[in-house]
């Protein structure tokens, strides 16, 4: 990145949604970097993973989604020796499906964990934060720009995302808090939030009702189509997270870094083509009706 870094030594970071994908493999980036590193689980099979991936990394069981986790997470990092200078706020889950027929339960399920569960887990480490002048650093998606069809729950909660961080960036500065706010729009990565998603459409294929299956016959398979695509197109993981890593020591980060496949594509194509247009070439792209 050409930036000034910082030095790492006696620093702690917090990396939620650590037991695969970006959050496992930043872990084992930032713990390189120098860092004792906080990584999020909620099984204990993940930690005894974590603990074996790198030196000075040290799991807690974390849902976002628990305010009293999120509290004790805190007090533990905050009564350990290093002091608290990253936060990878990165605990997801992707759901899709036709909107016309999505369980709400689902949705605020979406919500709960990716943009609630970001809110949360910012909220219970910002007075750690504001004693280091730390960081904060969010991972979102380029969906949360351009989004496809039948991804309406998953984009709509990185959409949030971004209004959220923007506004906390701007209310952190003008309170004088020392912390700074960045969110990654990656695009496509090879992380198991693809294989994930293959048996969410399983679970949504098997649960559809008949009028959705009526009107929406074509989707599961559709939606095994864009997985696939996400699996062979997709940035390394191990890439990201260095990435990540790299942010997390520059000096002046900024506020917003596209990153990954189809990223930077994604965001031109938002700013260059209107709505209709849009939608006209996702459809040709995706092969719909």
């Amino acid at each position: 990145m050409g930036a000034r870094t910082t030095t790492n030594s006696g620093r702690a970071a917090l990396v939620t949604g650590a037991s695969s994908g970006i959050g496992y493999a930043a872990t084992g980036a930032l713990a390189r970097a120098g860092f004792t590193v906080y990584a999020g689980v909620r099984k204990e099979a993940d930690a005894e993973r974590l603990r074996a991936c790198a030196q000075g990394v040290f799991p807690l069981m974390l849902d976002v989604t628990k305010p009293e986790e999120l509290a004790a997470a805190a007090q533990r990092i905050g009564d350990r020796g290093a002091a608290l200078h990253v936060v990878v706020v990165n605990a997801g889950i992707a759901l899709g499906g036709p909107l016309e027929f999505l369980p709400l339960e689902r949705f605020r399920h979406q919500l709960e964990i990716n943009l609630i569960g970001a809110l949360a887990t910012a909220q219970a480490t910002l007075p750690l934060l504001r004693e280091t002048h730390g960081r904060l650093l969010f991972v979102g998606s380029i969906s949360g720009r351009i989004t496809p069809p039948f991804v309406g729950p998953y984009a709509a909660s990185k959409a949030g995302l971004a209004a959220l961080t923007d506004a906390l960036r701007f209310e952190l500065d003008s309170s004088g808090s020392g912390v700074s706010v960045s969110l990654f729009e990656f695009g496509s990565i090879k992380t198991p939030i693809w294989e994930k998603g293959r048996s969410s459409i399983d679970r949504l294929e098997e649960l559809s009702p008949p009028e959705q299956r009526r009107y929406y016959a074509y989707v599961p398979d559709v939606l095994r189509g864009m997985l696939a695509h996400e699996a062979r197109s997709g940035t390394d993981v191990e890439q990201i997270a260095r990435f990540i890593a790299r942010v997390a020591t520059t000096a002046r980060p900024r506020e917003r870094y596209l990153v990954g496949g189809g990223a930077k594509a994604g965001a031109f194509i938002t700013a260059l083509l209107p709505v209709r247009m849009r939608g006209k070439l996702l459809r040709k792209v995706m092969g719909l009706p």
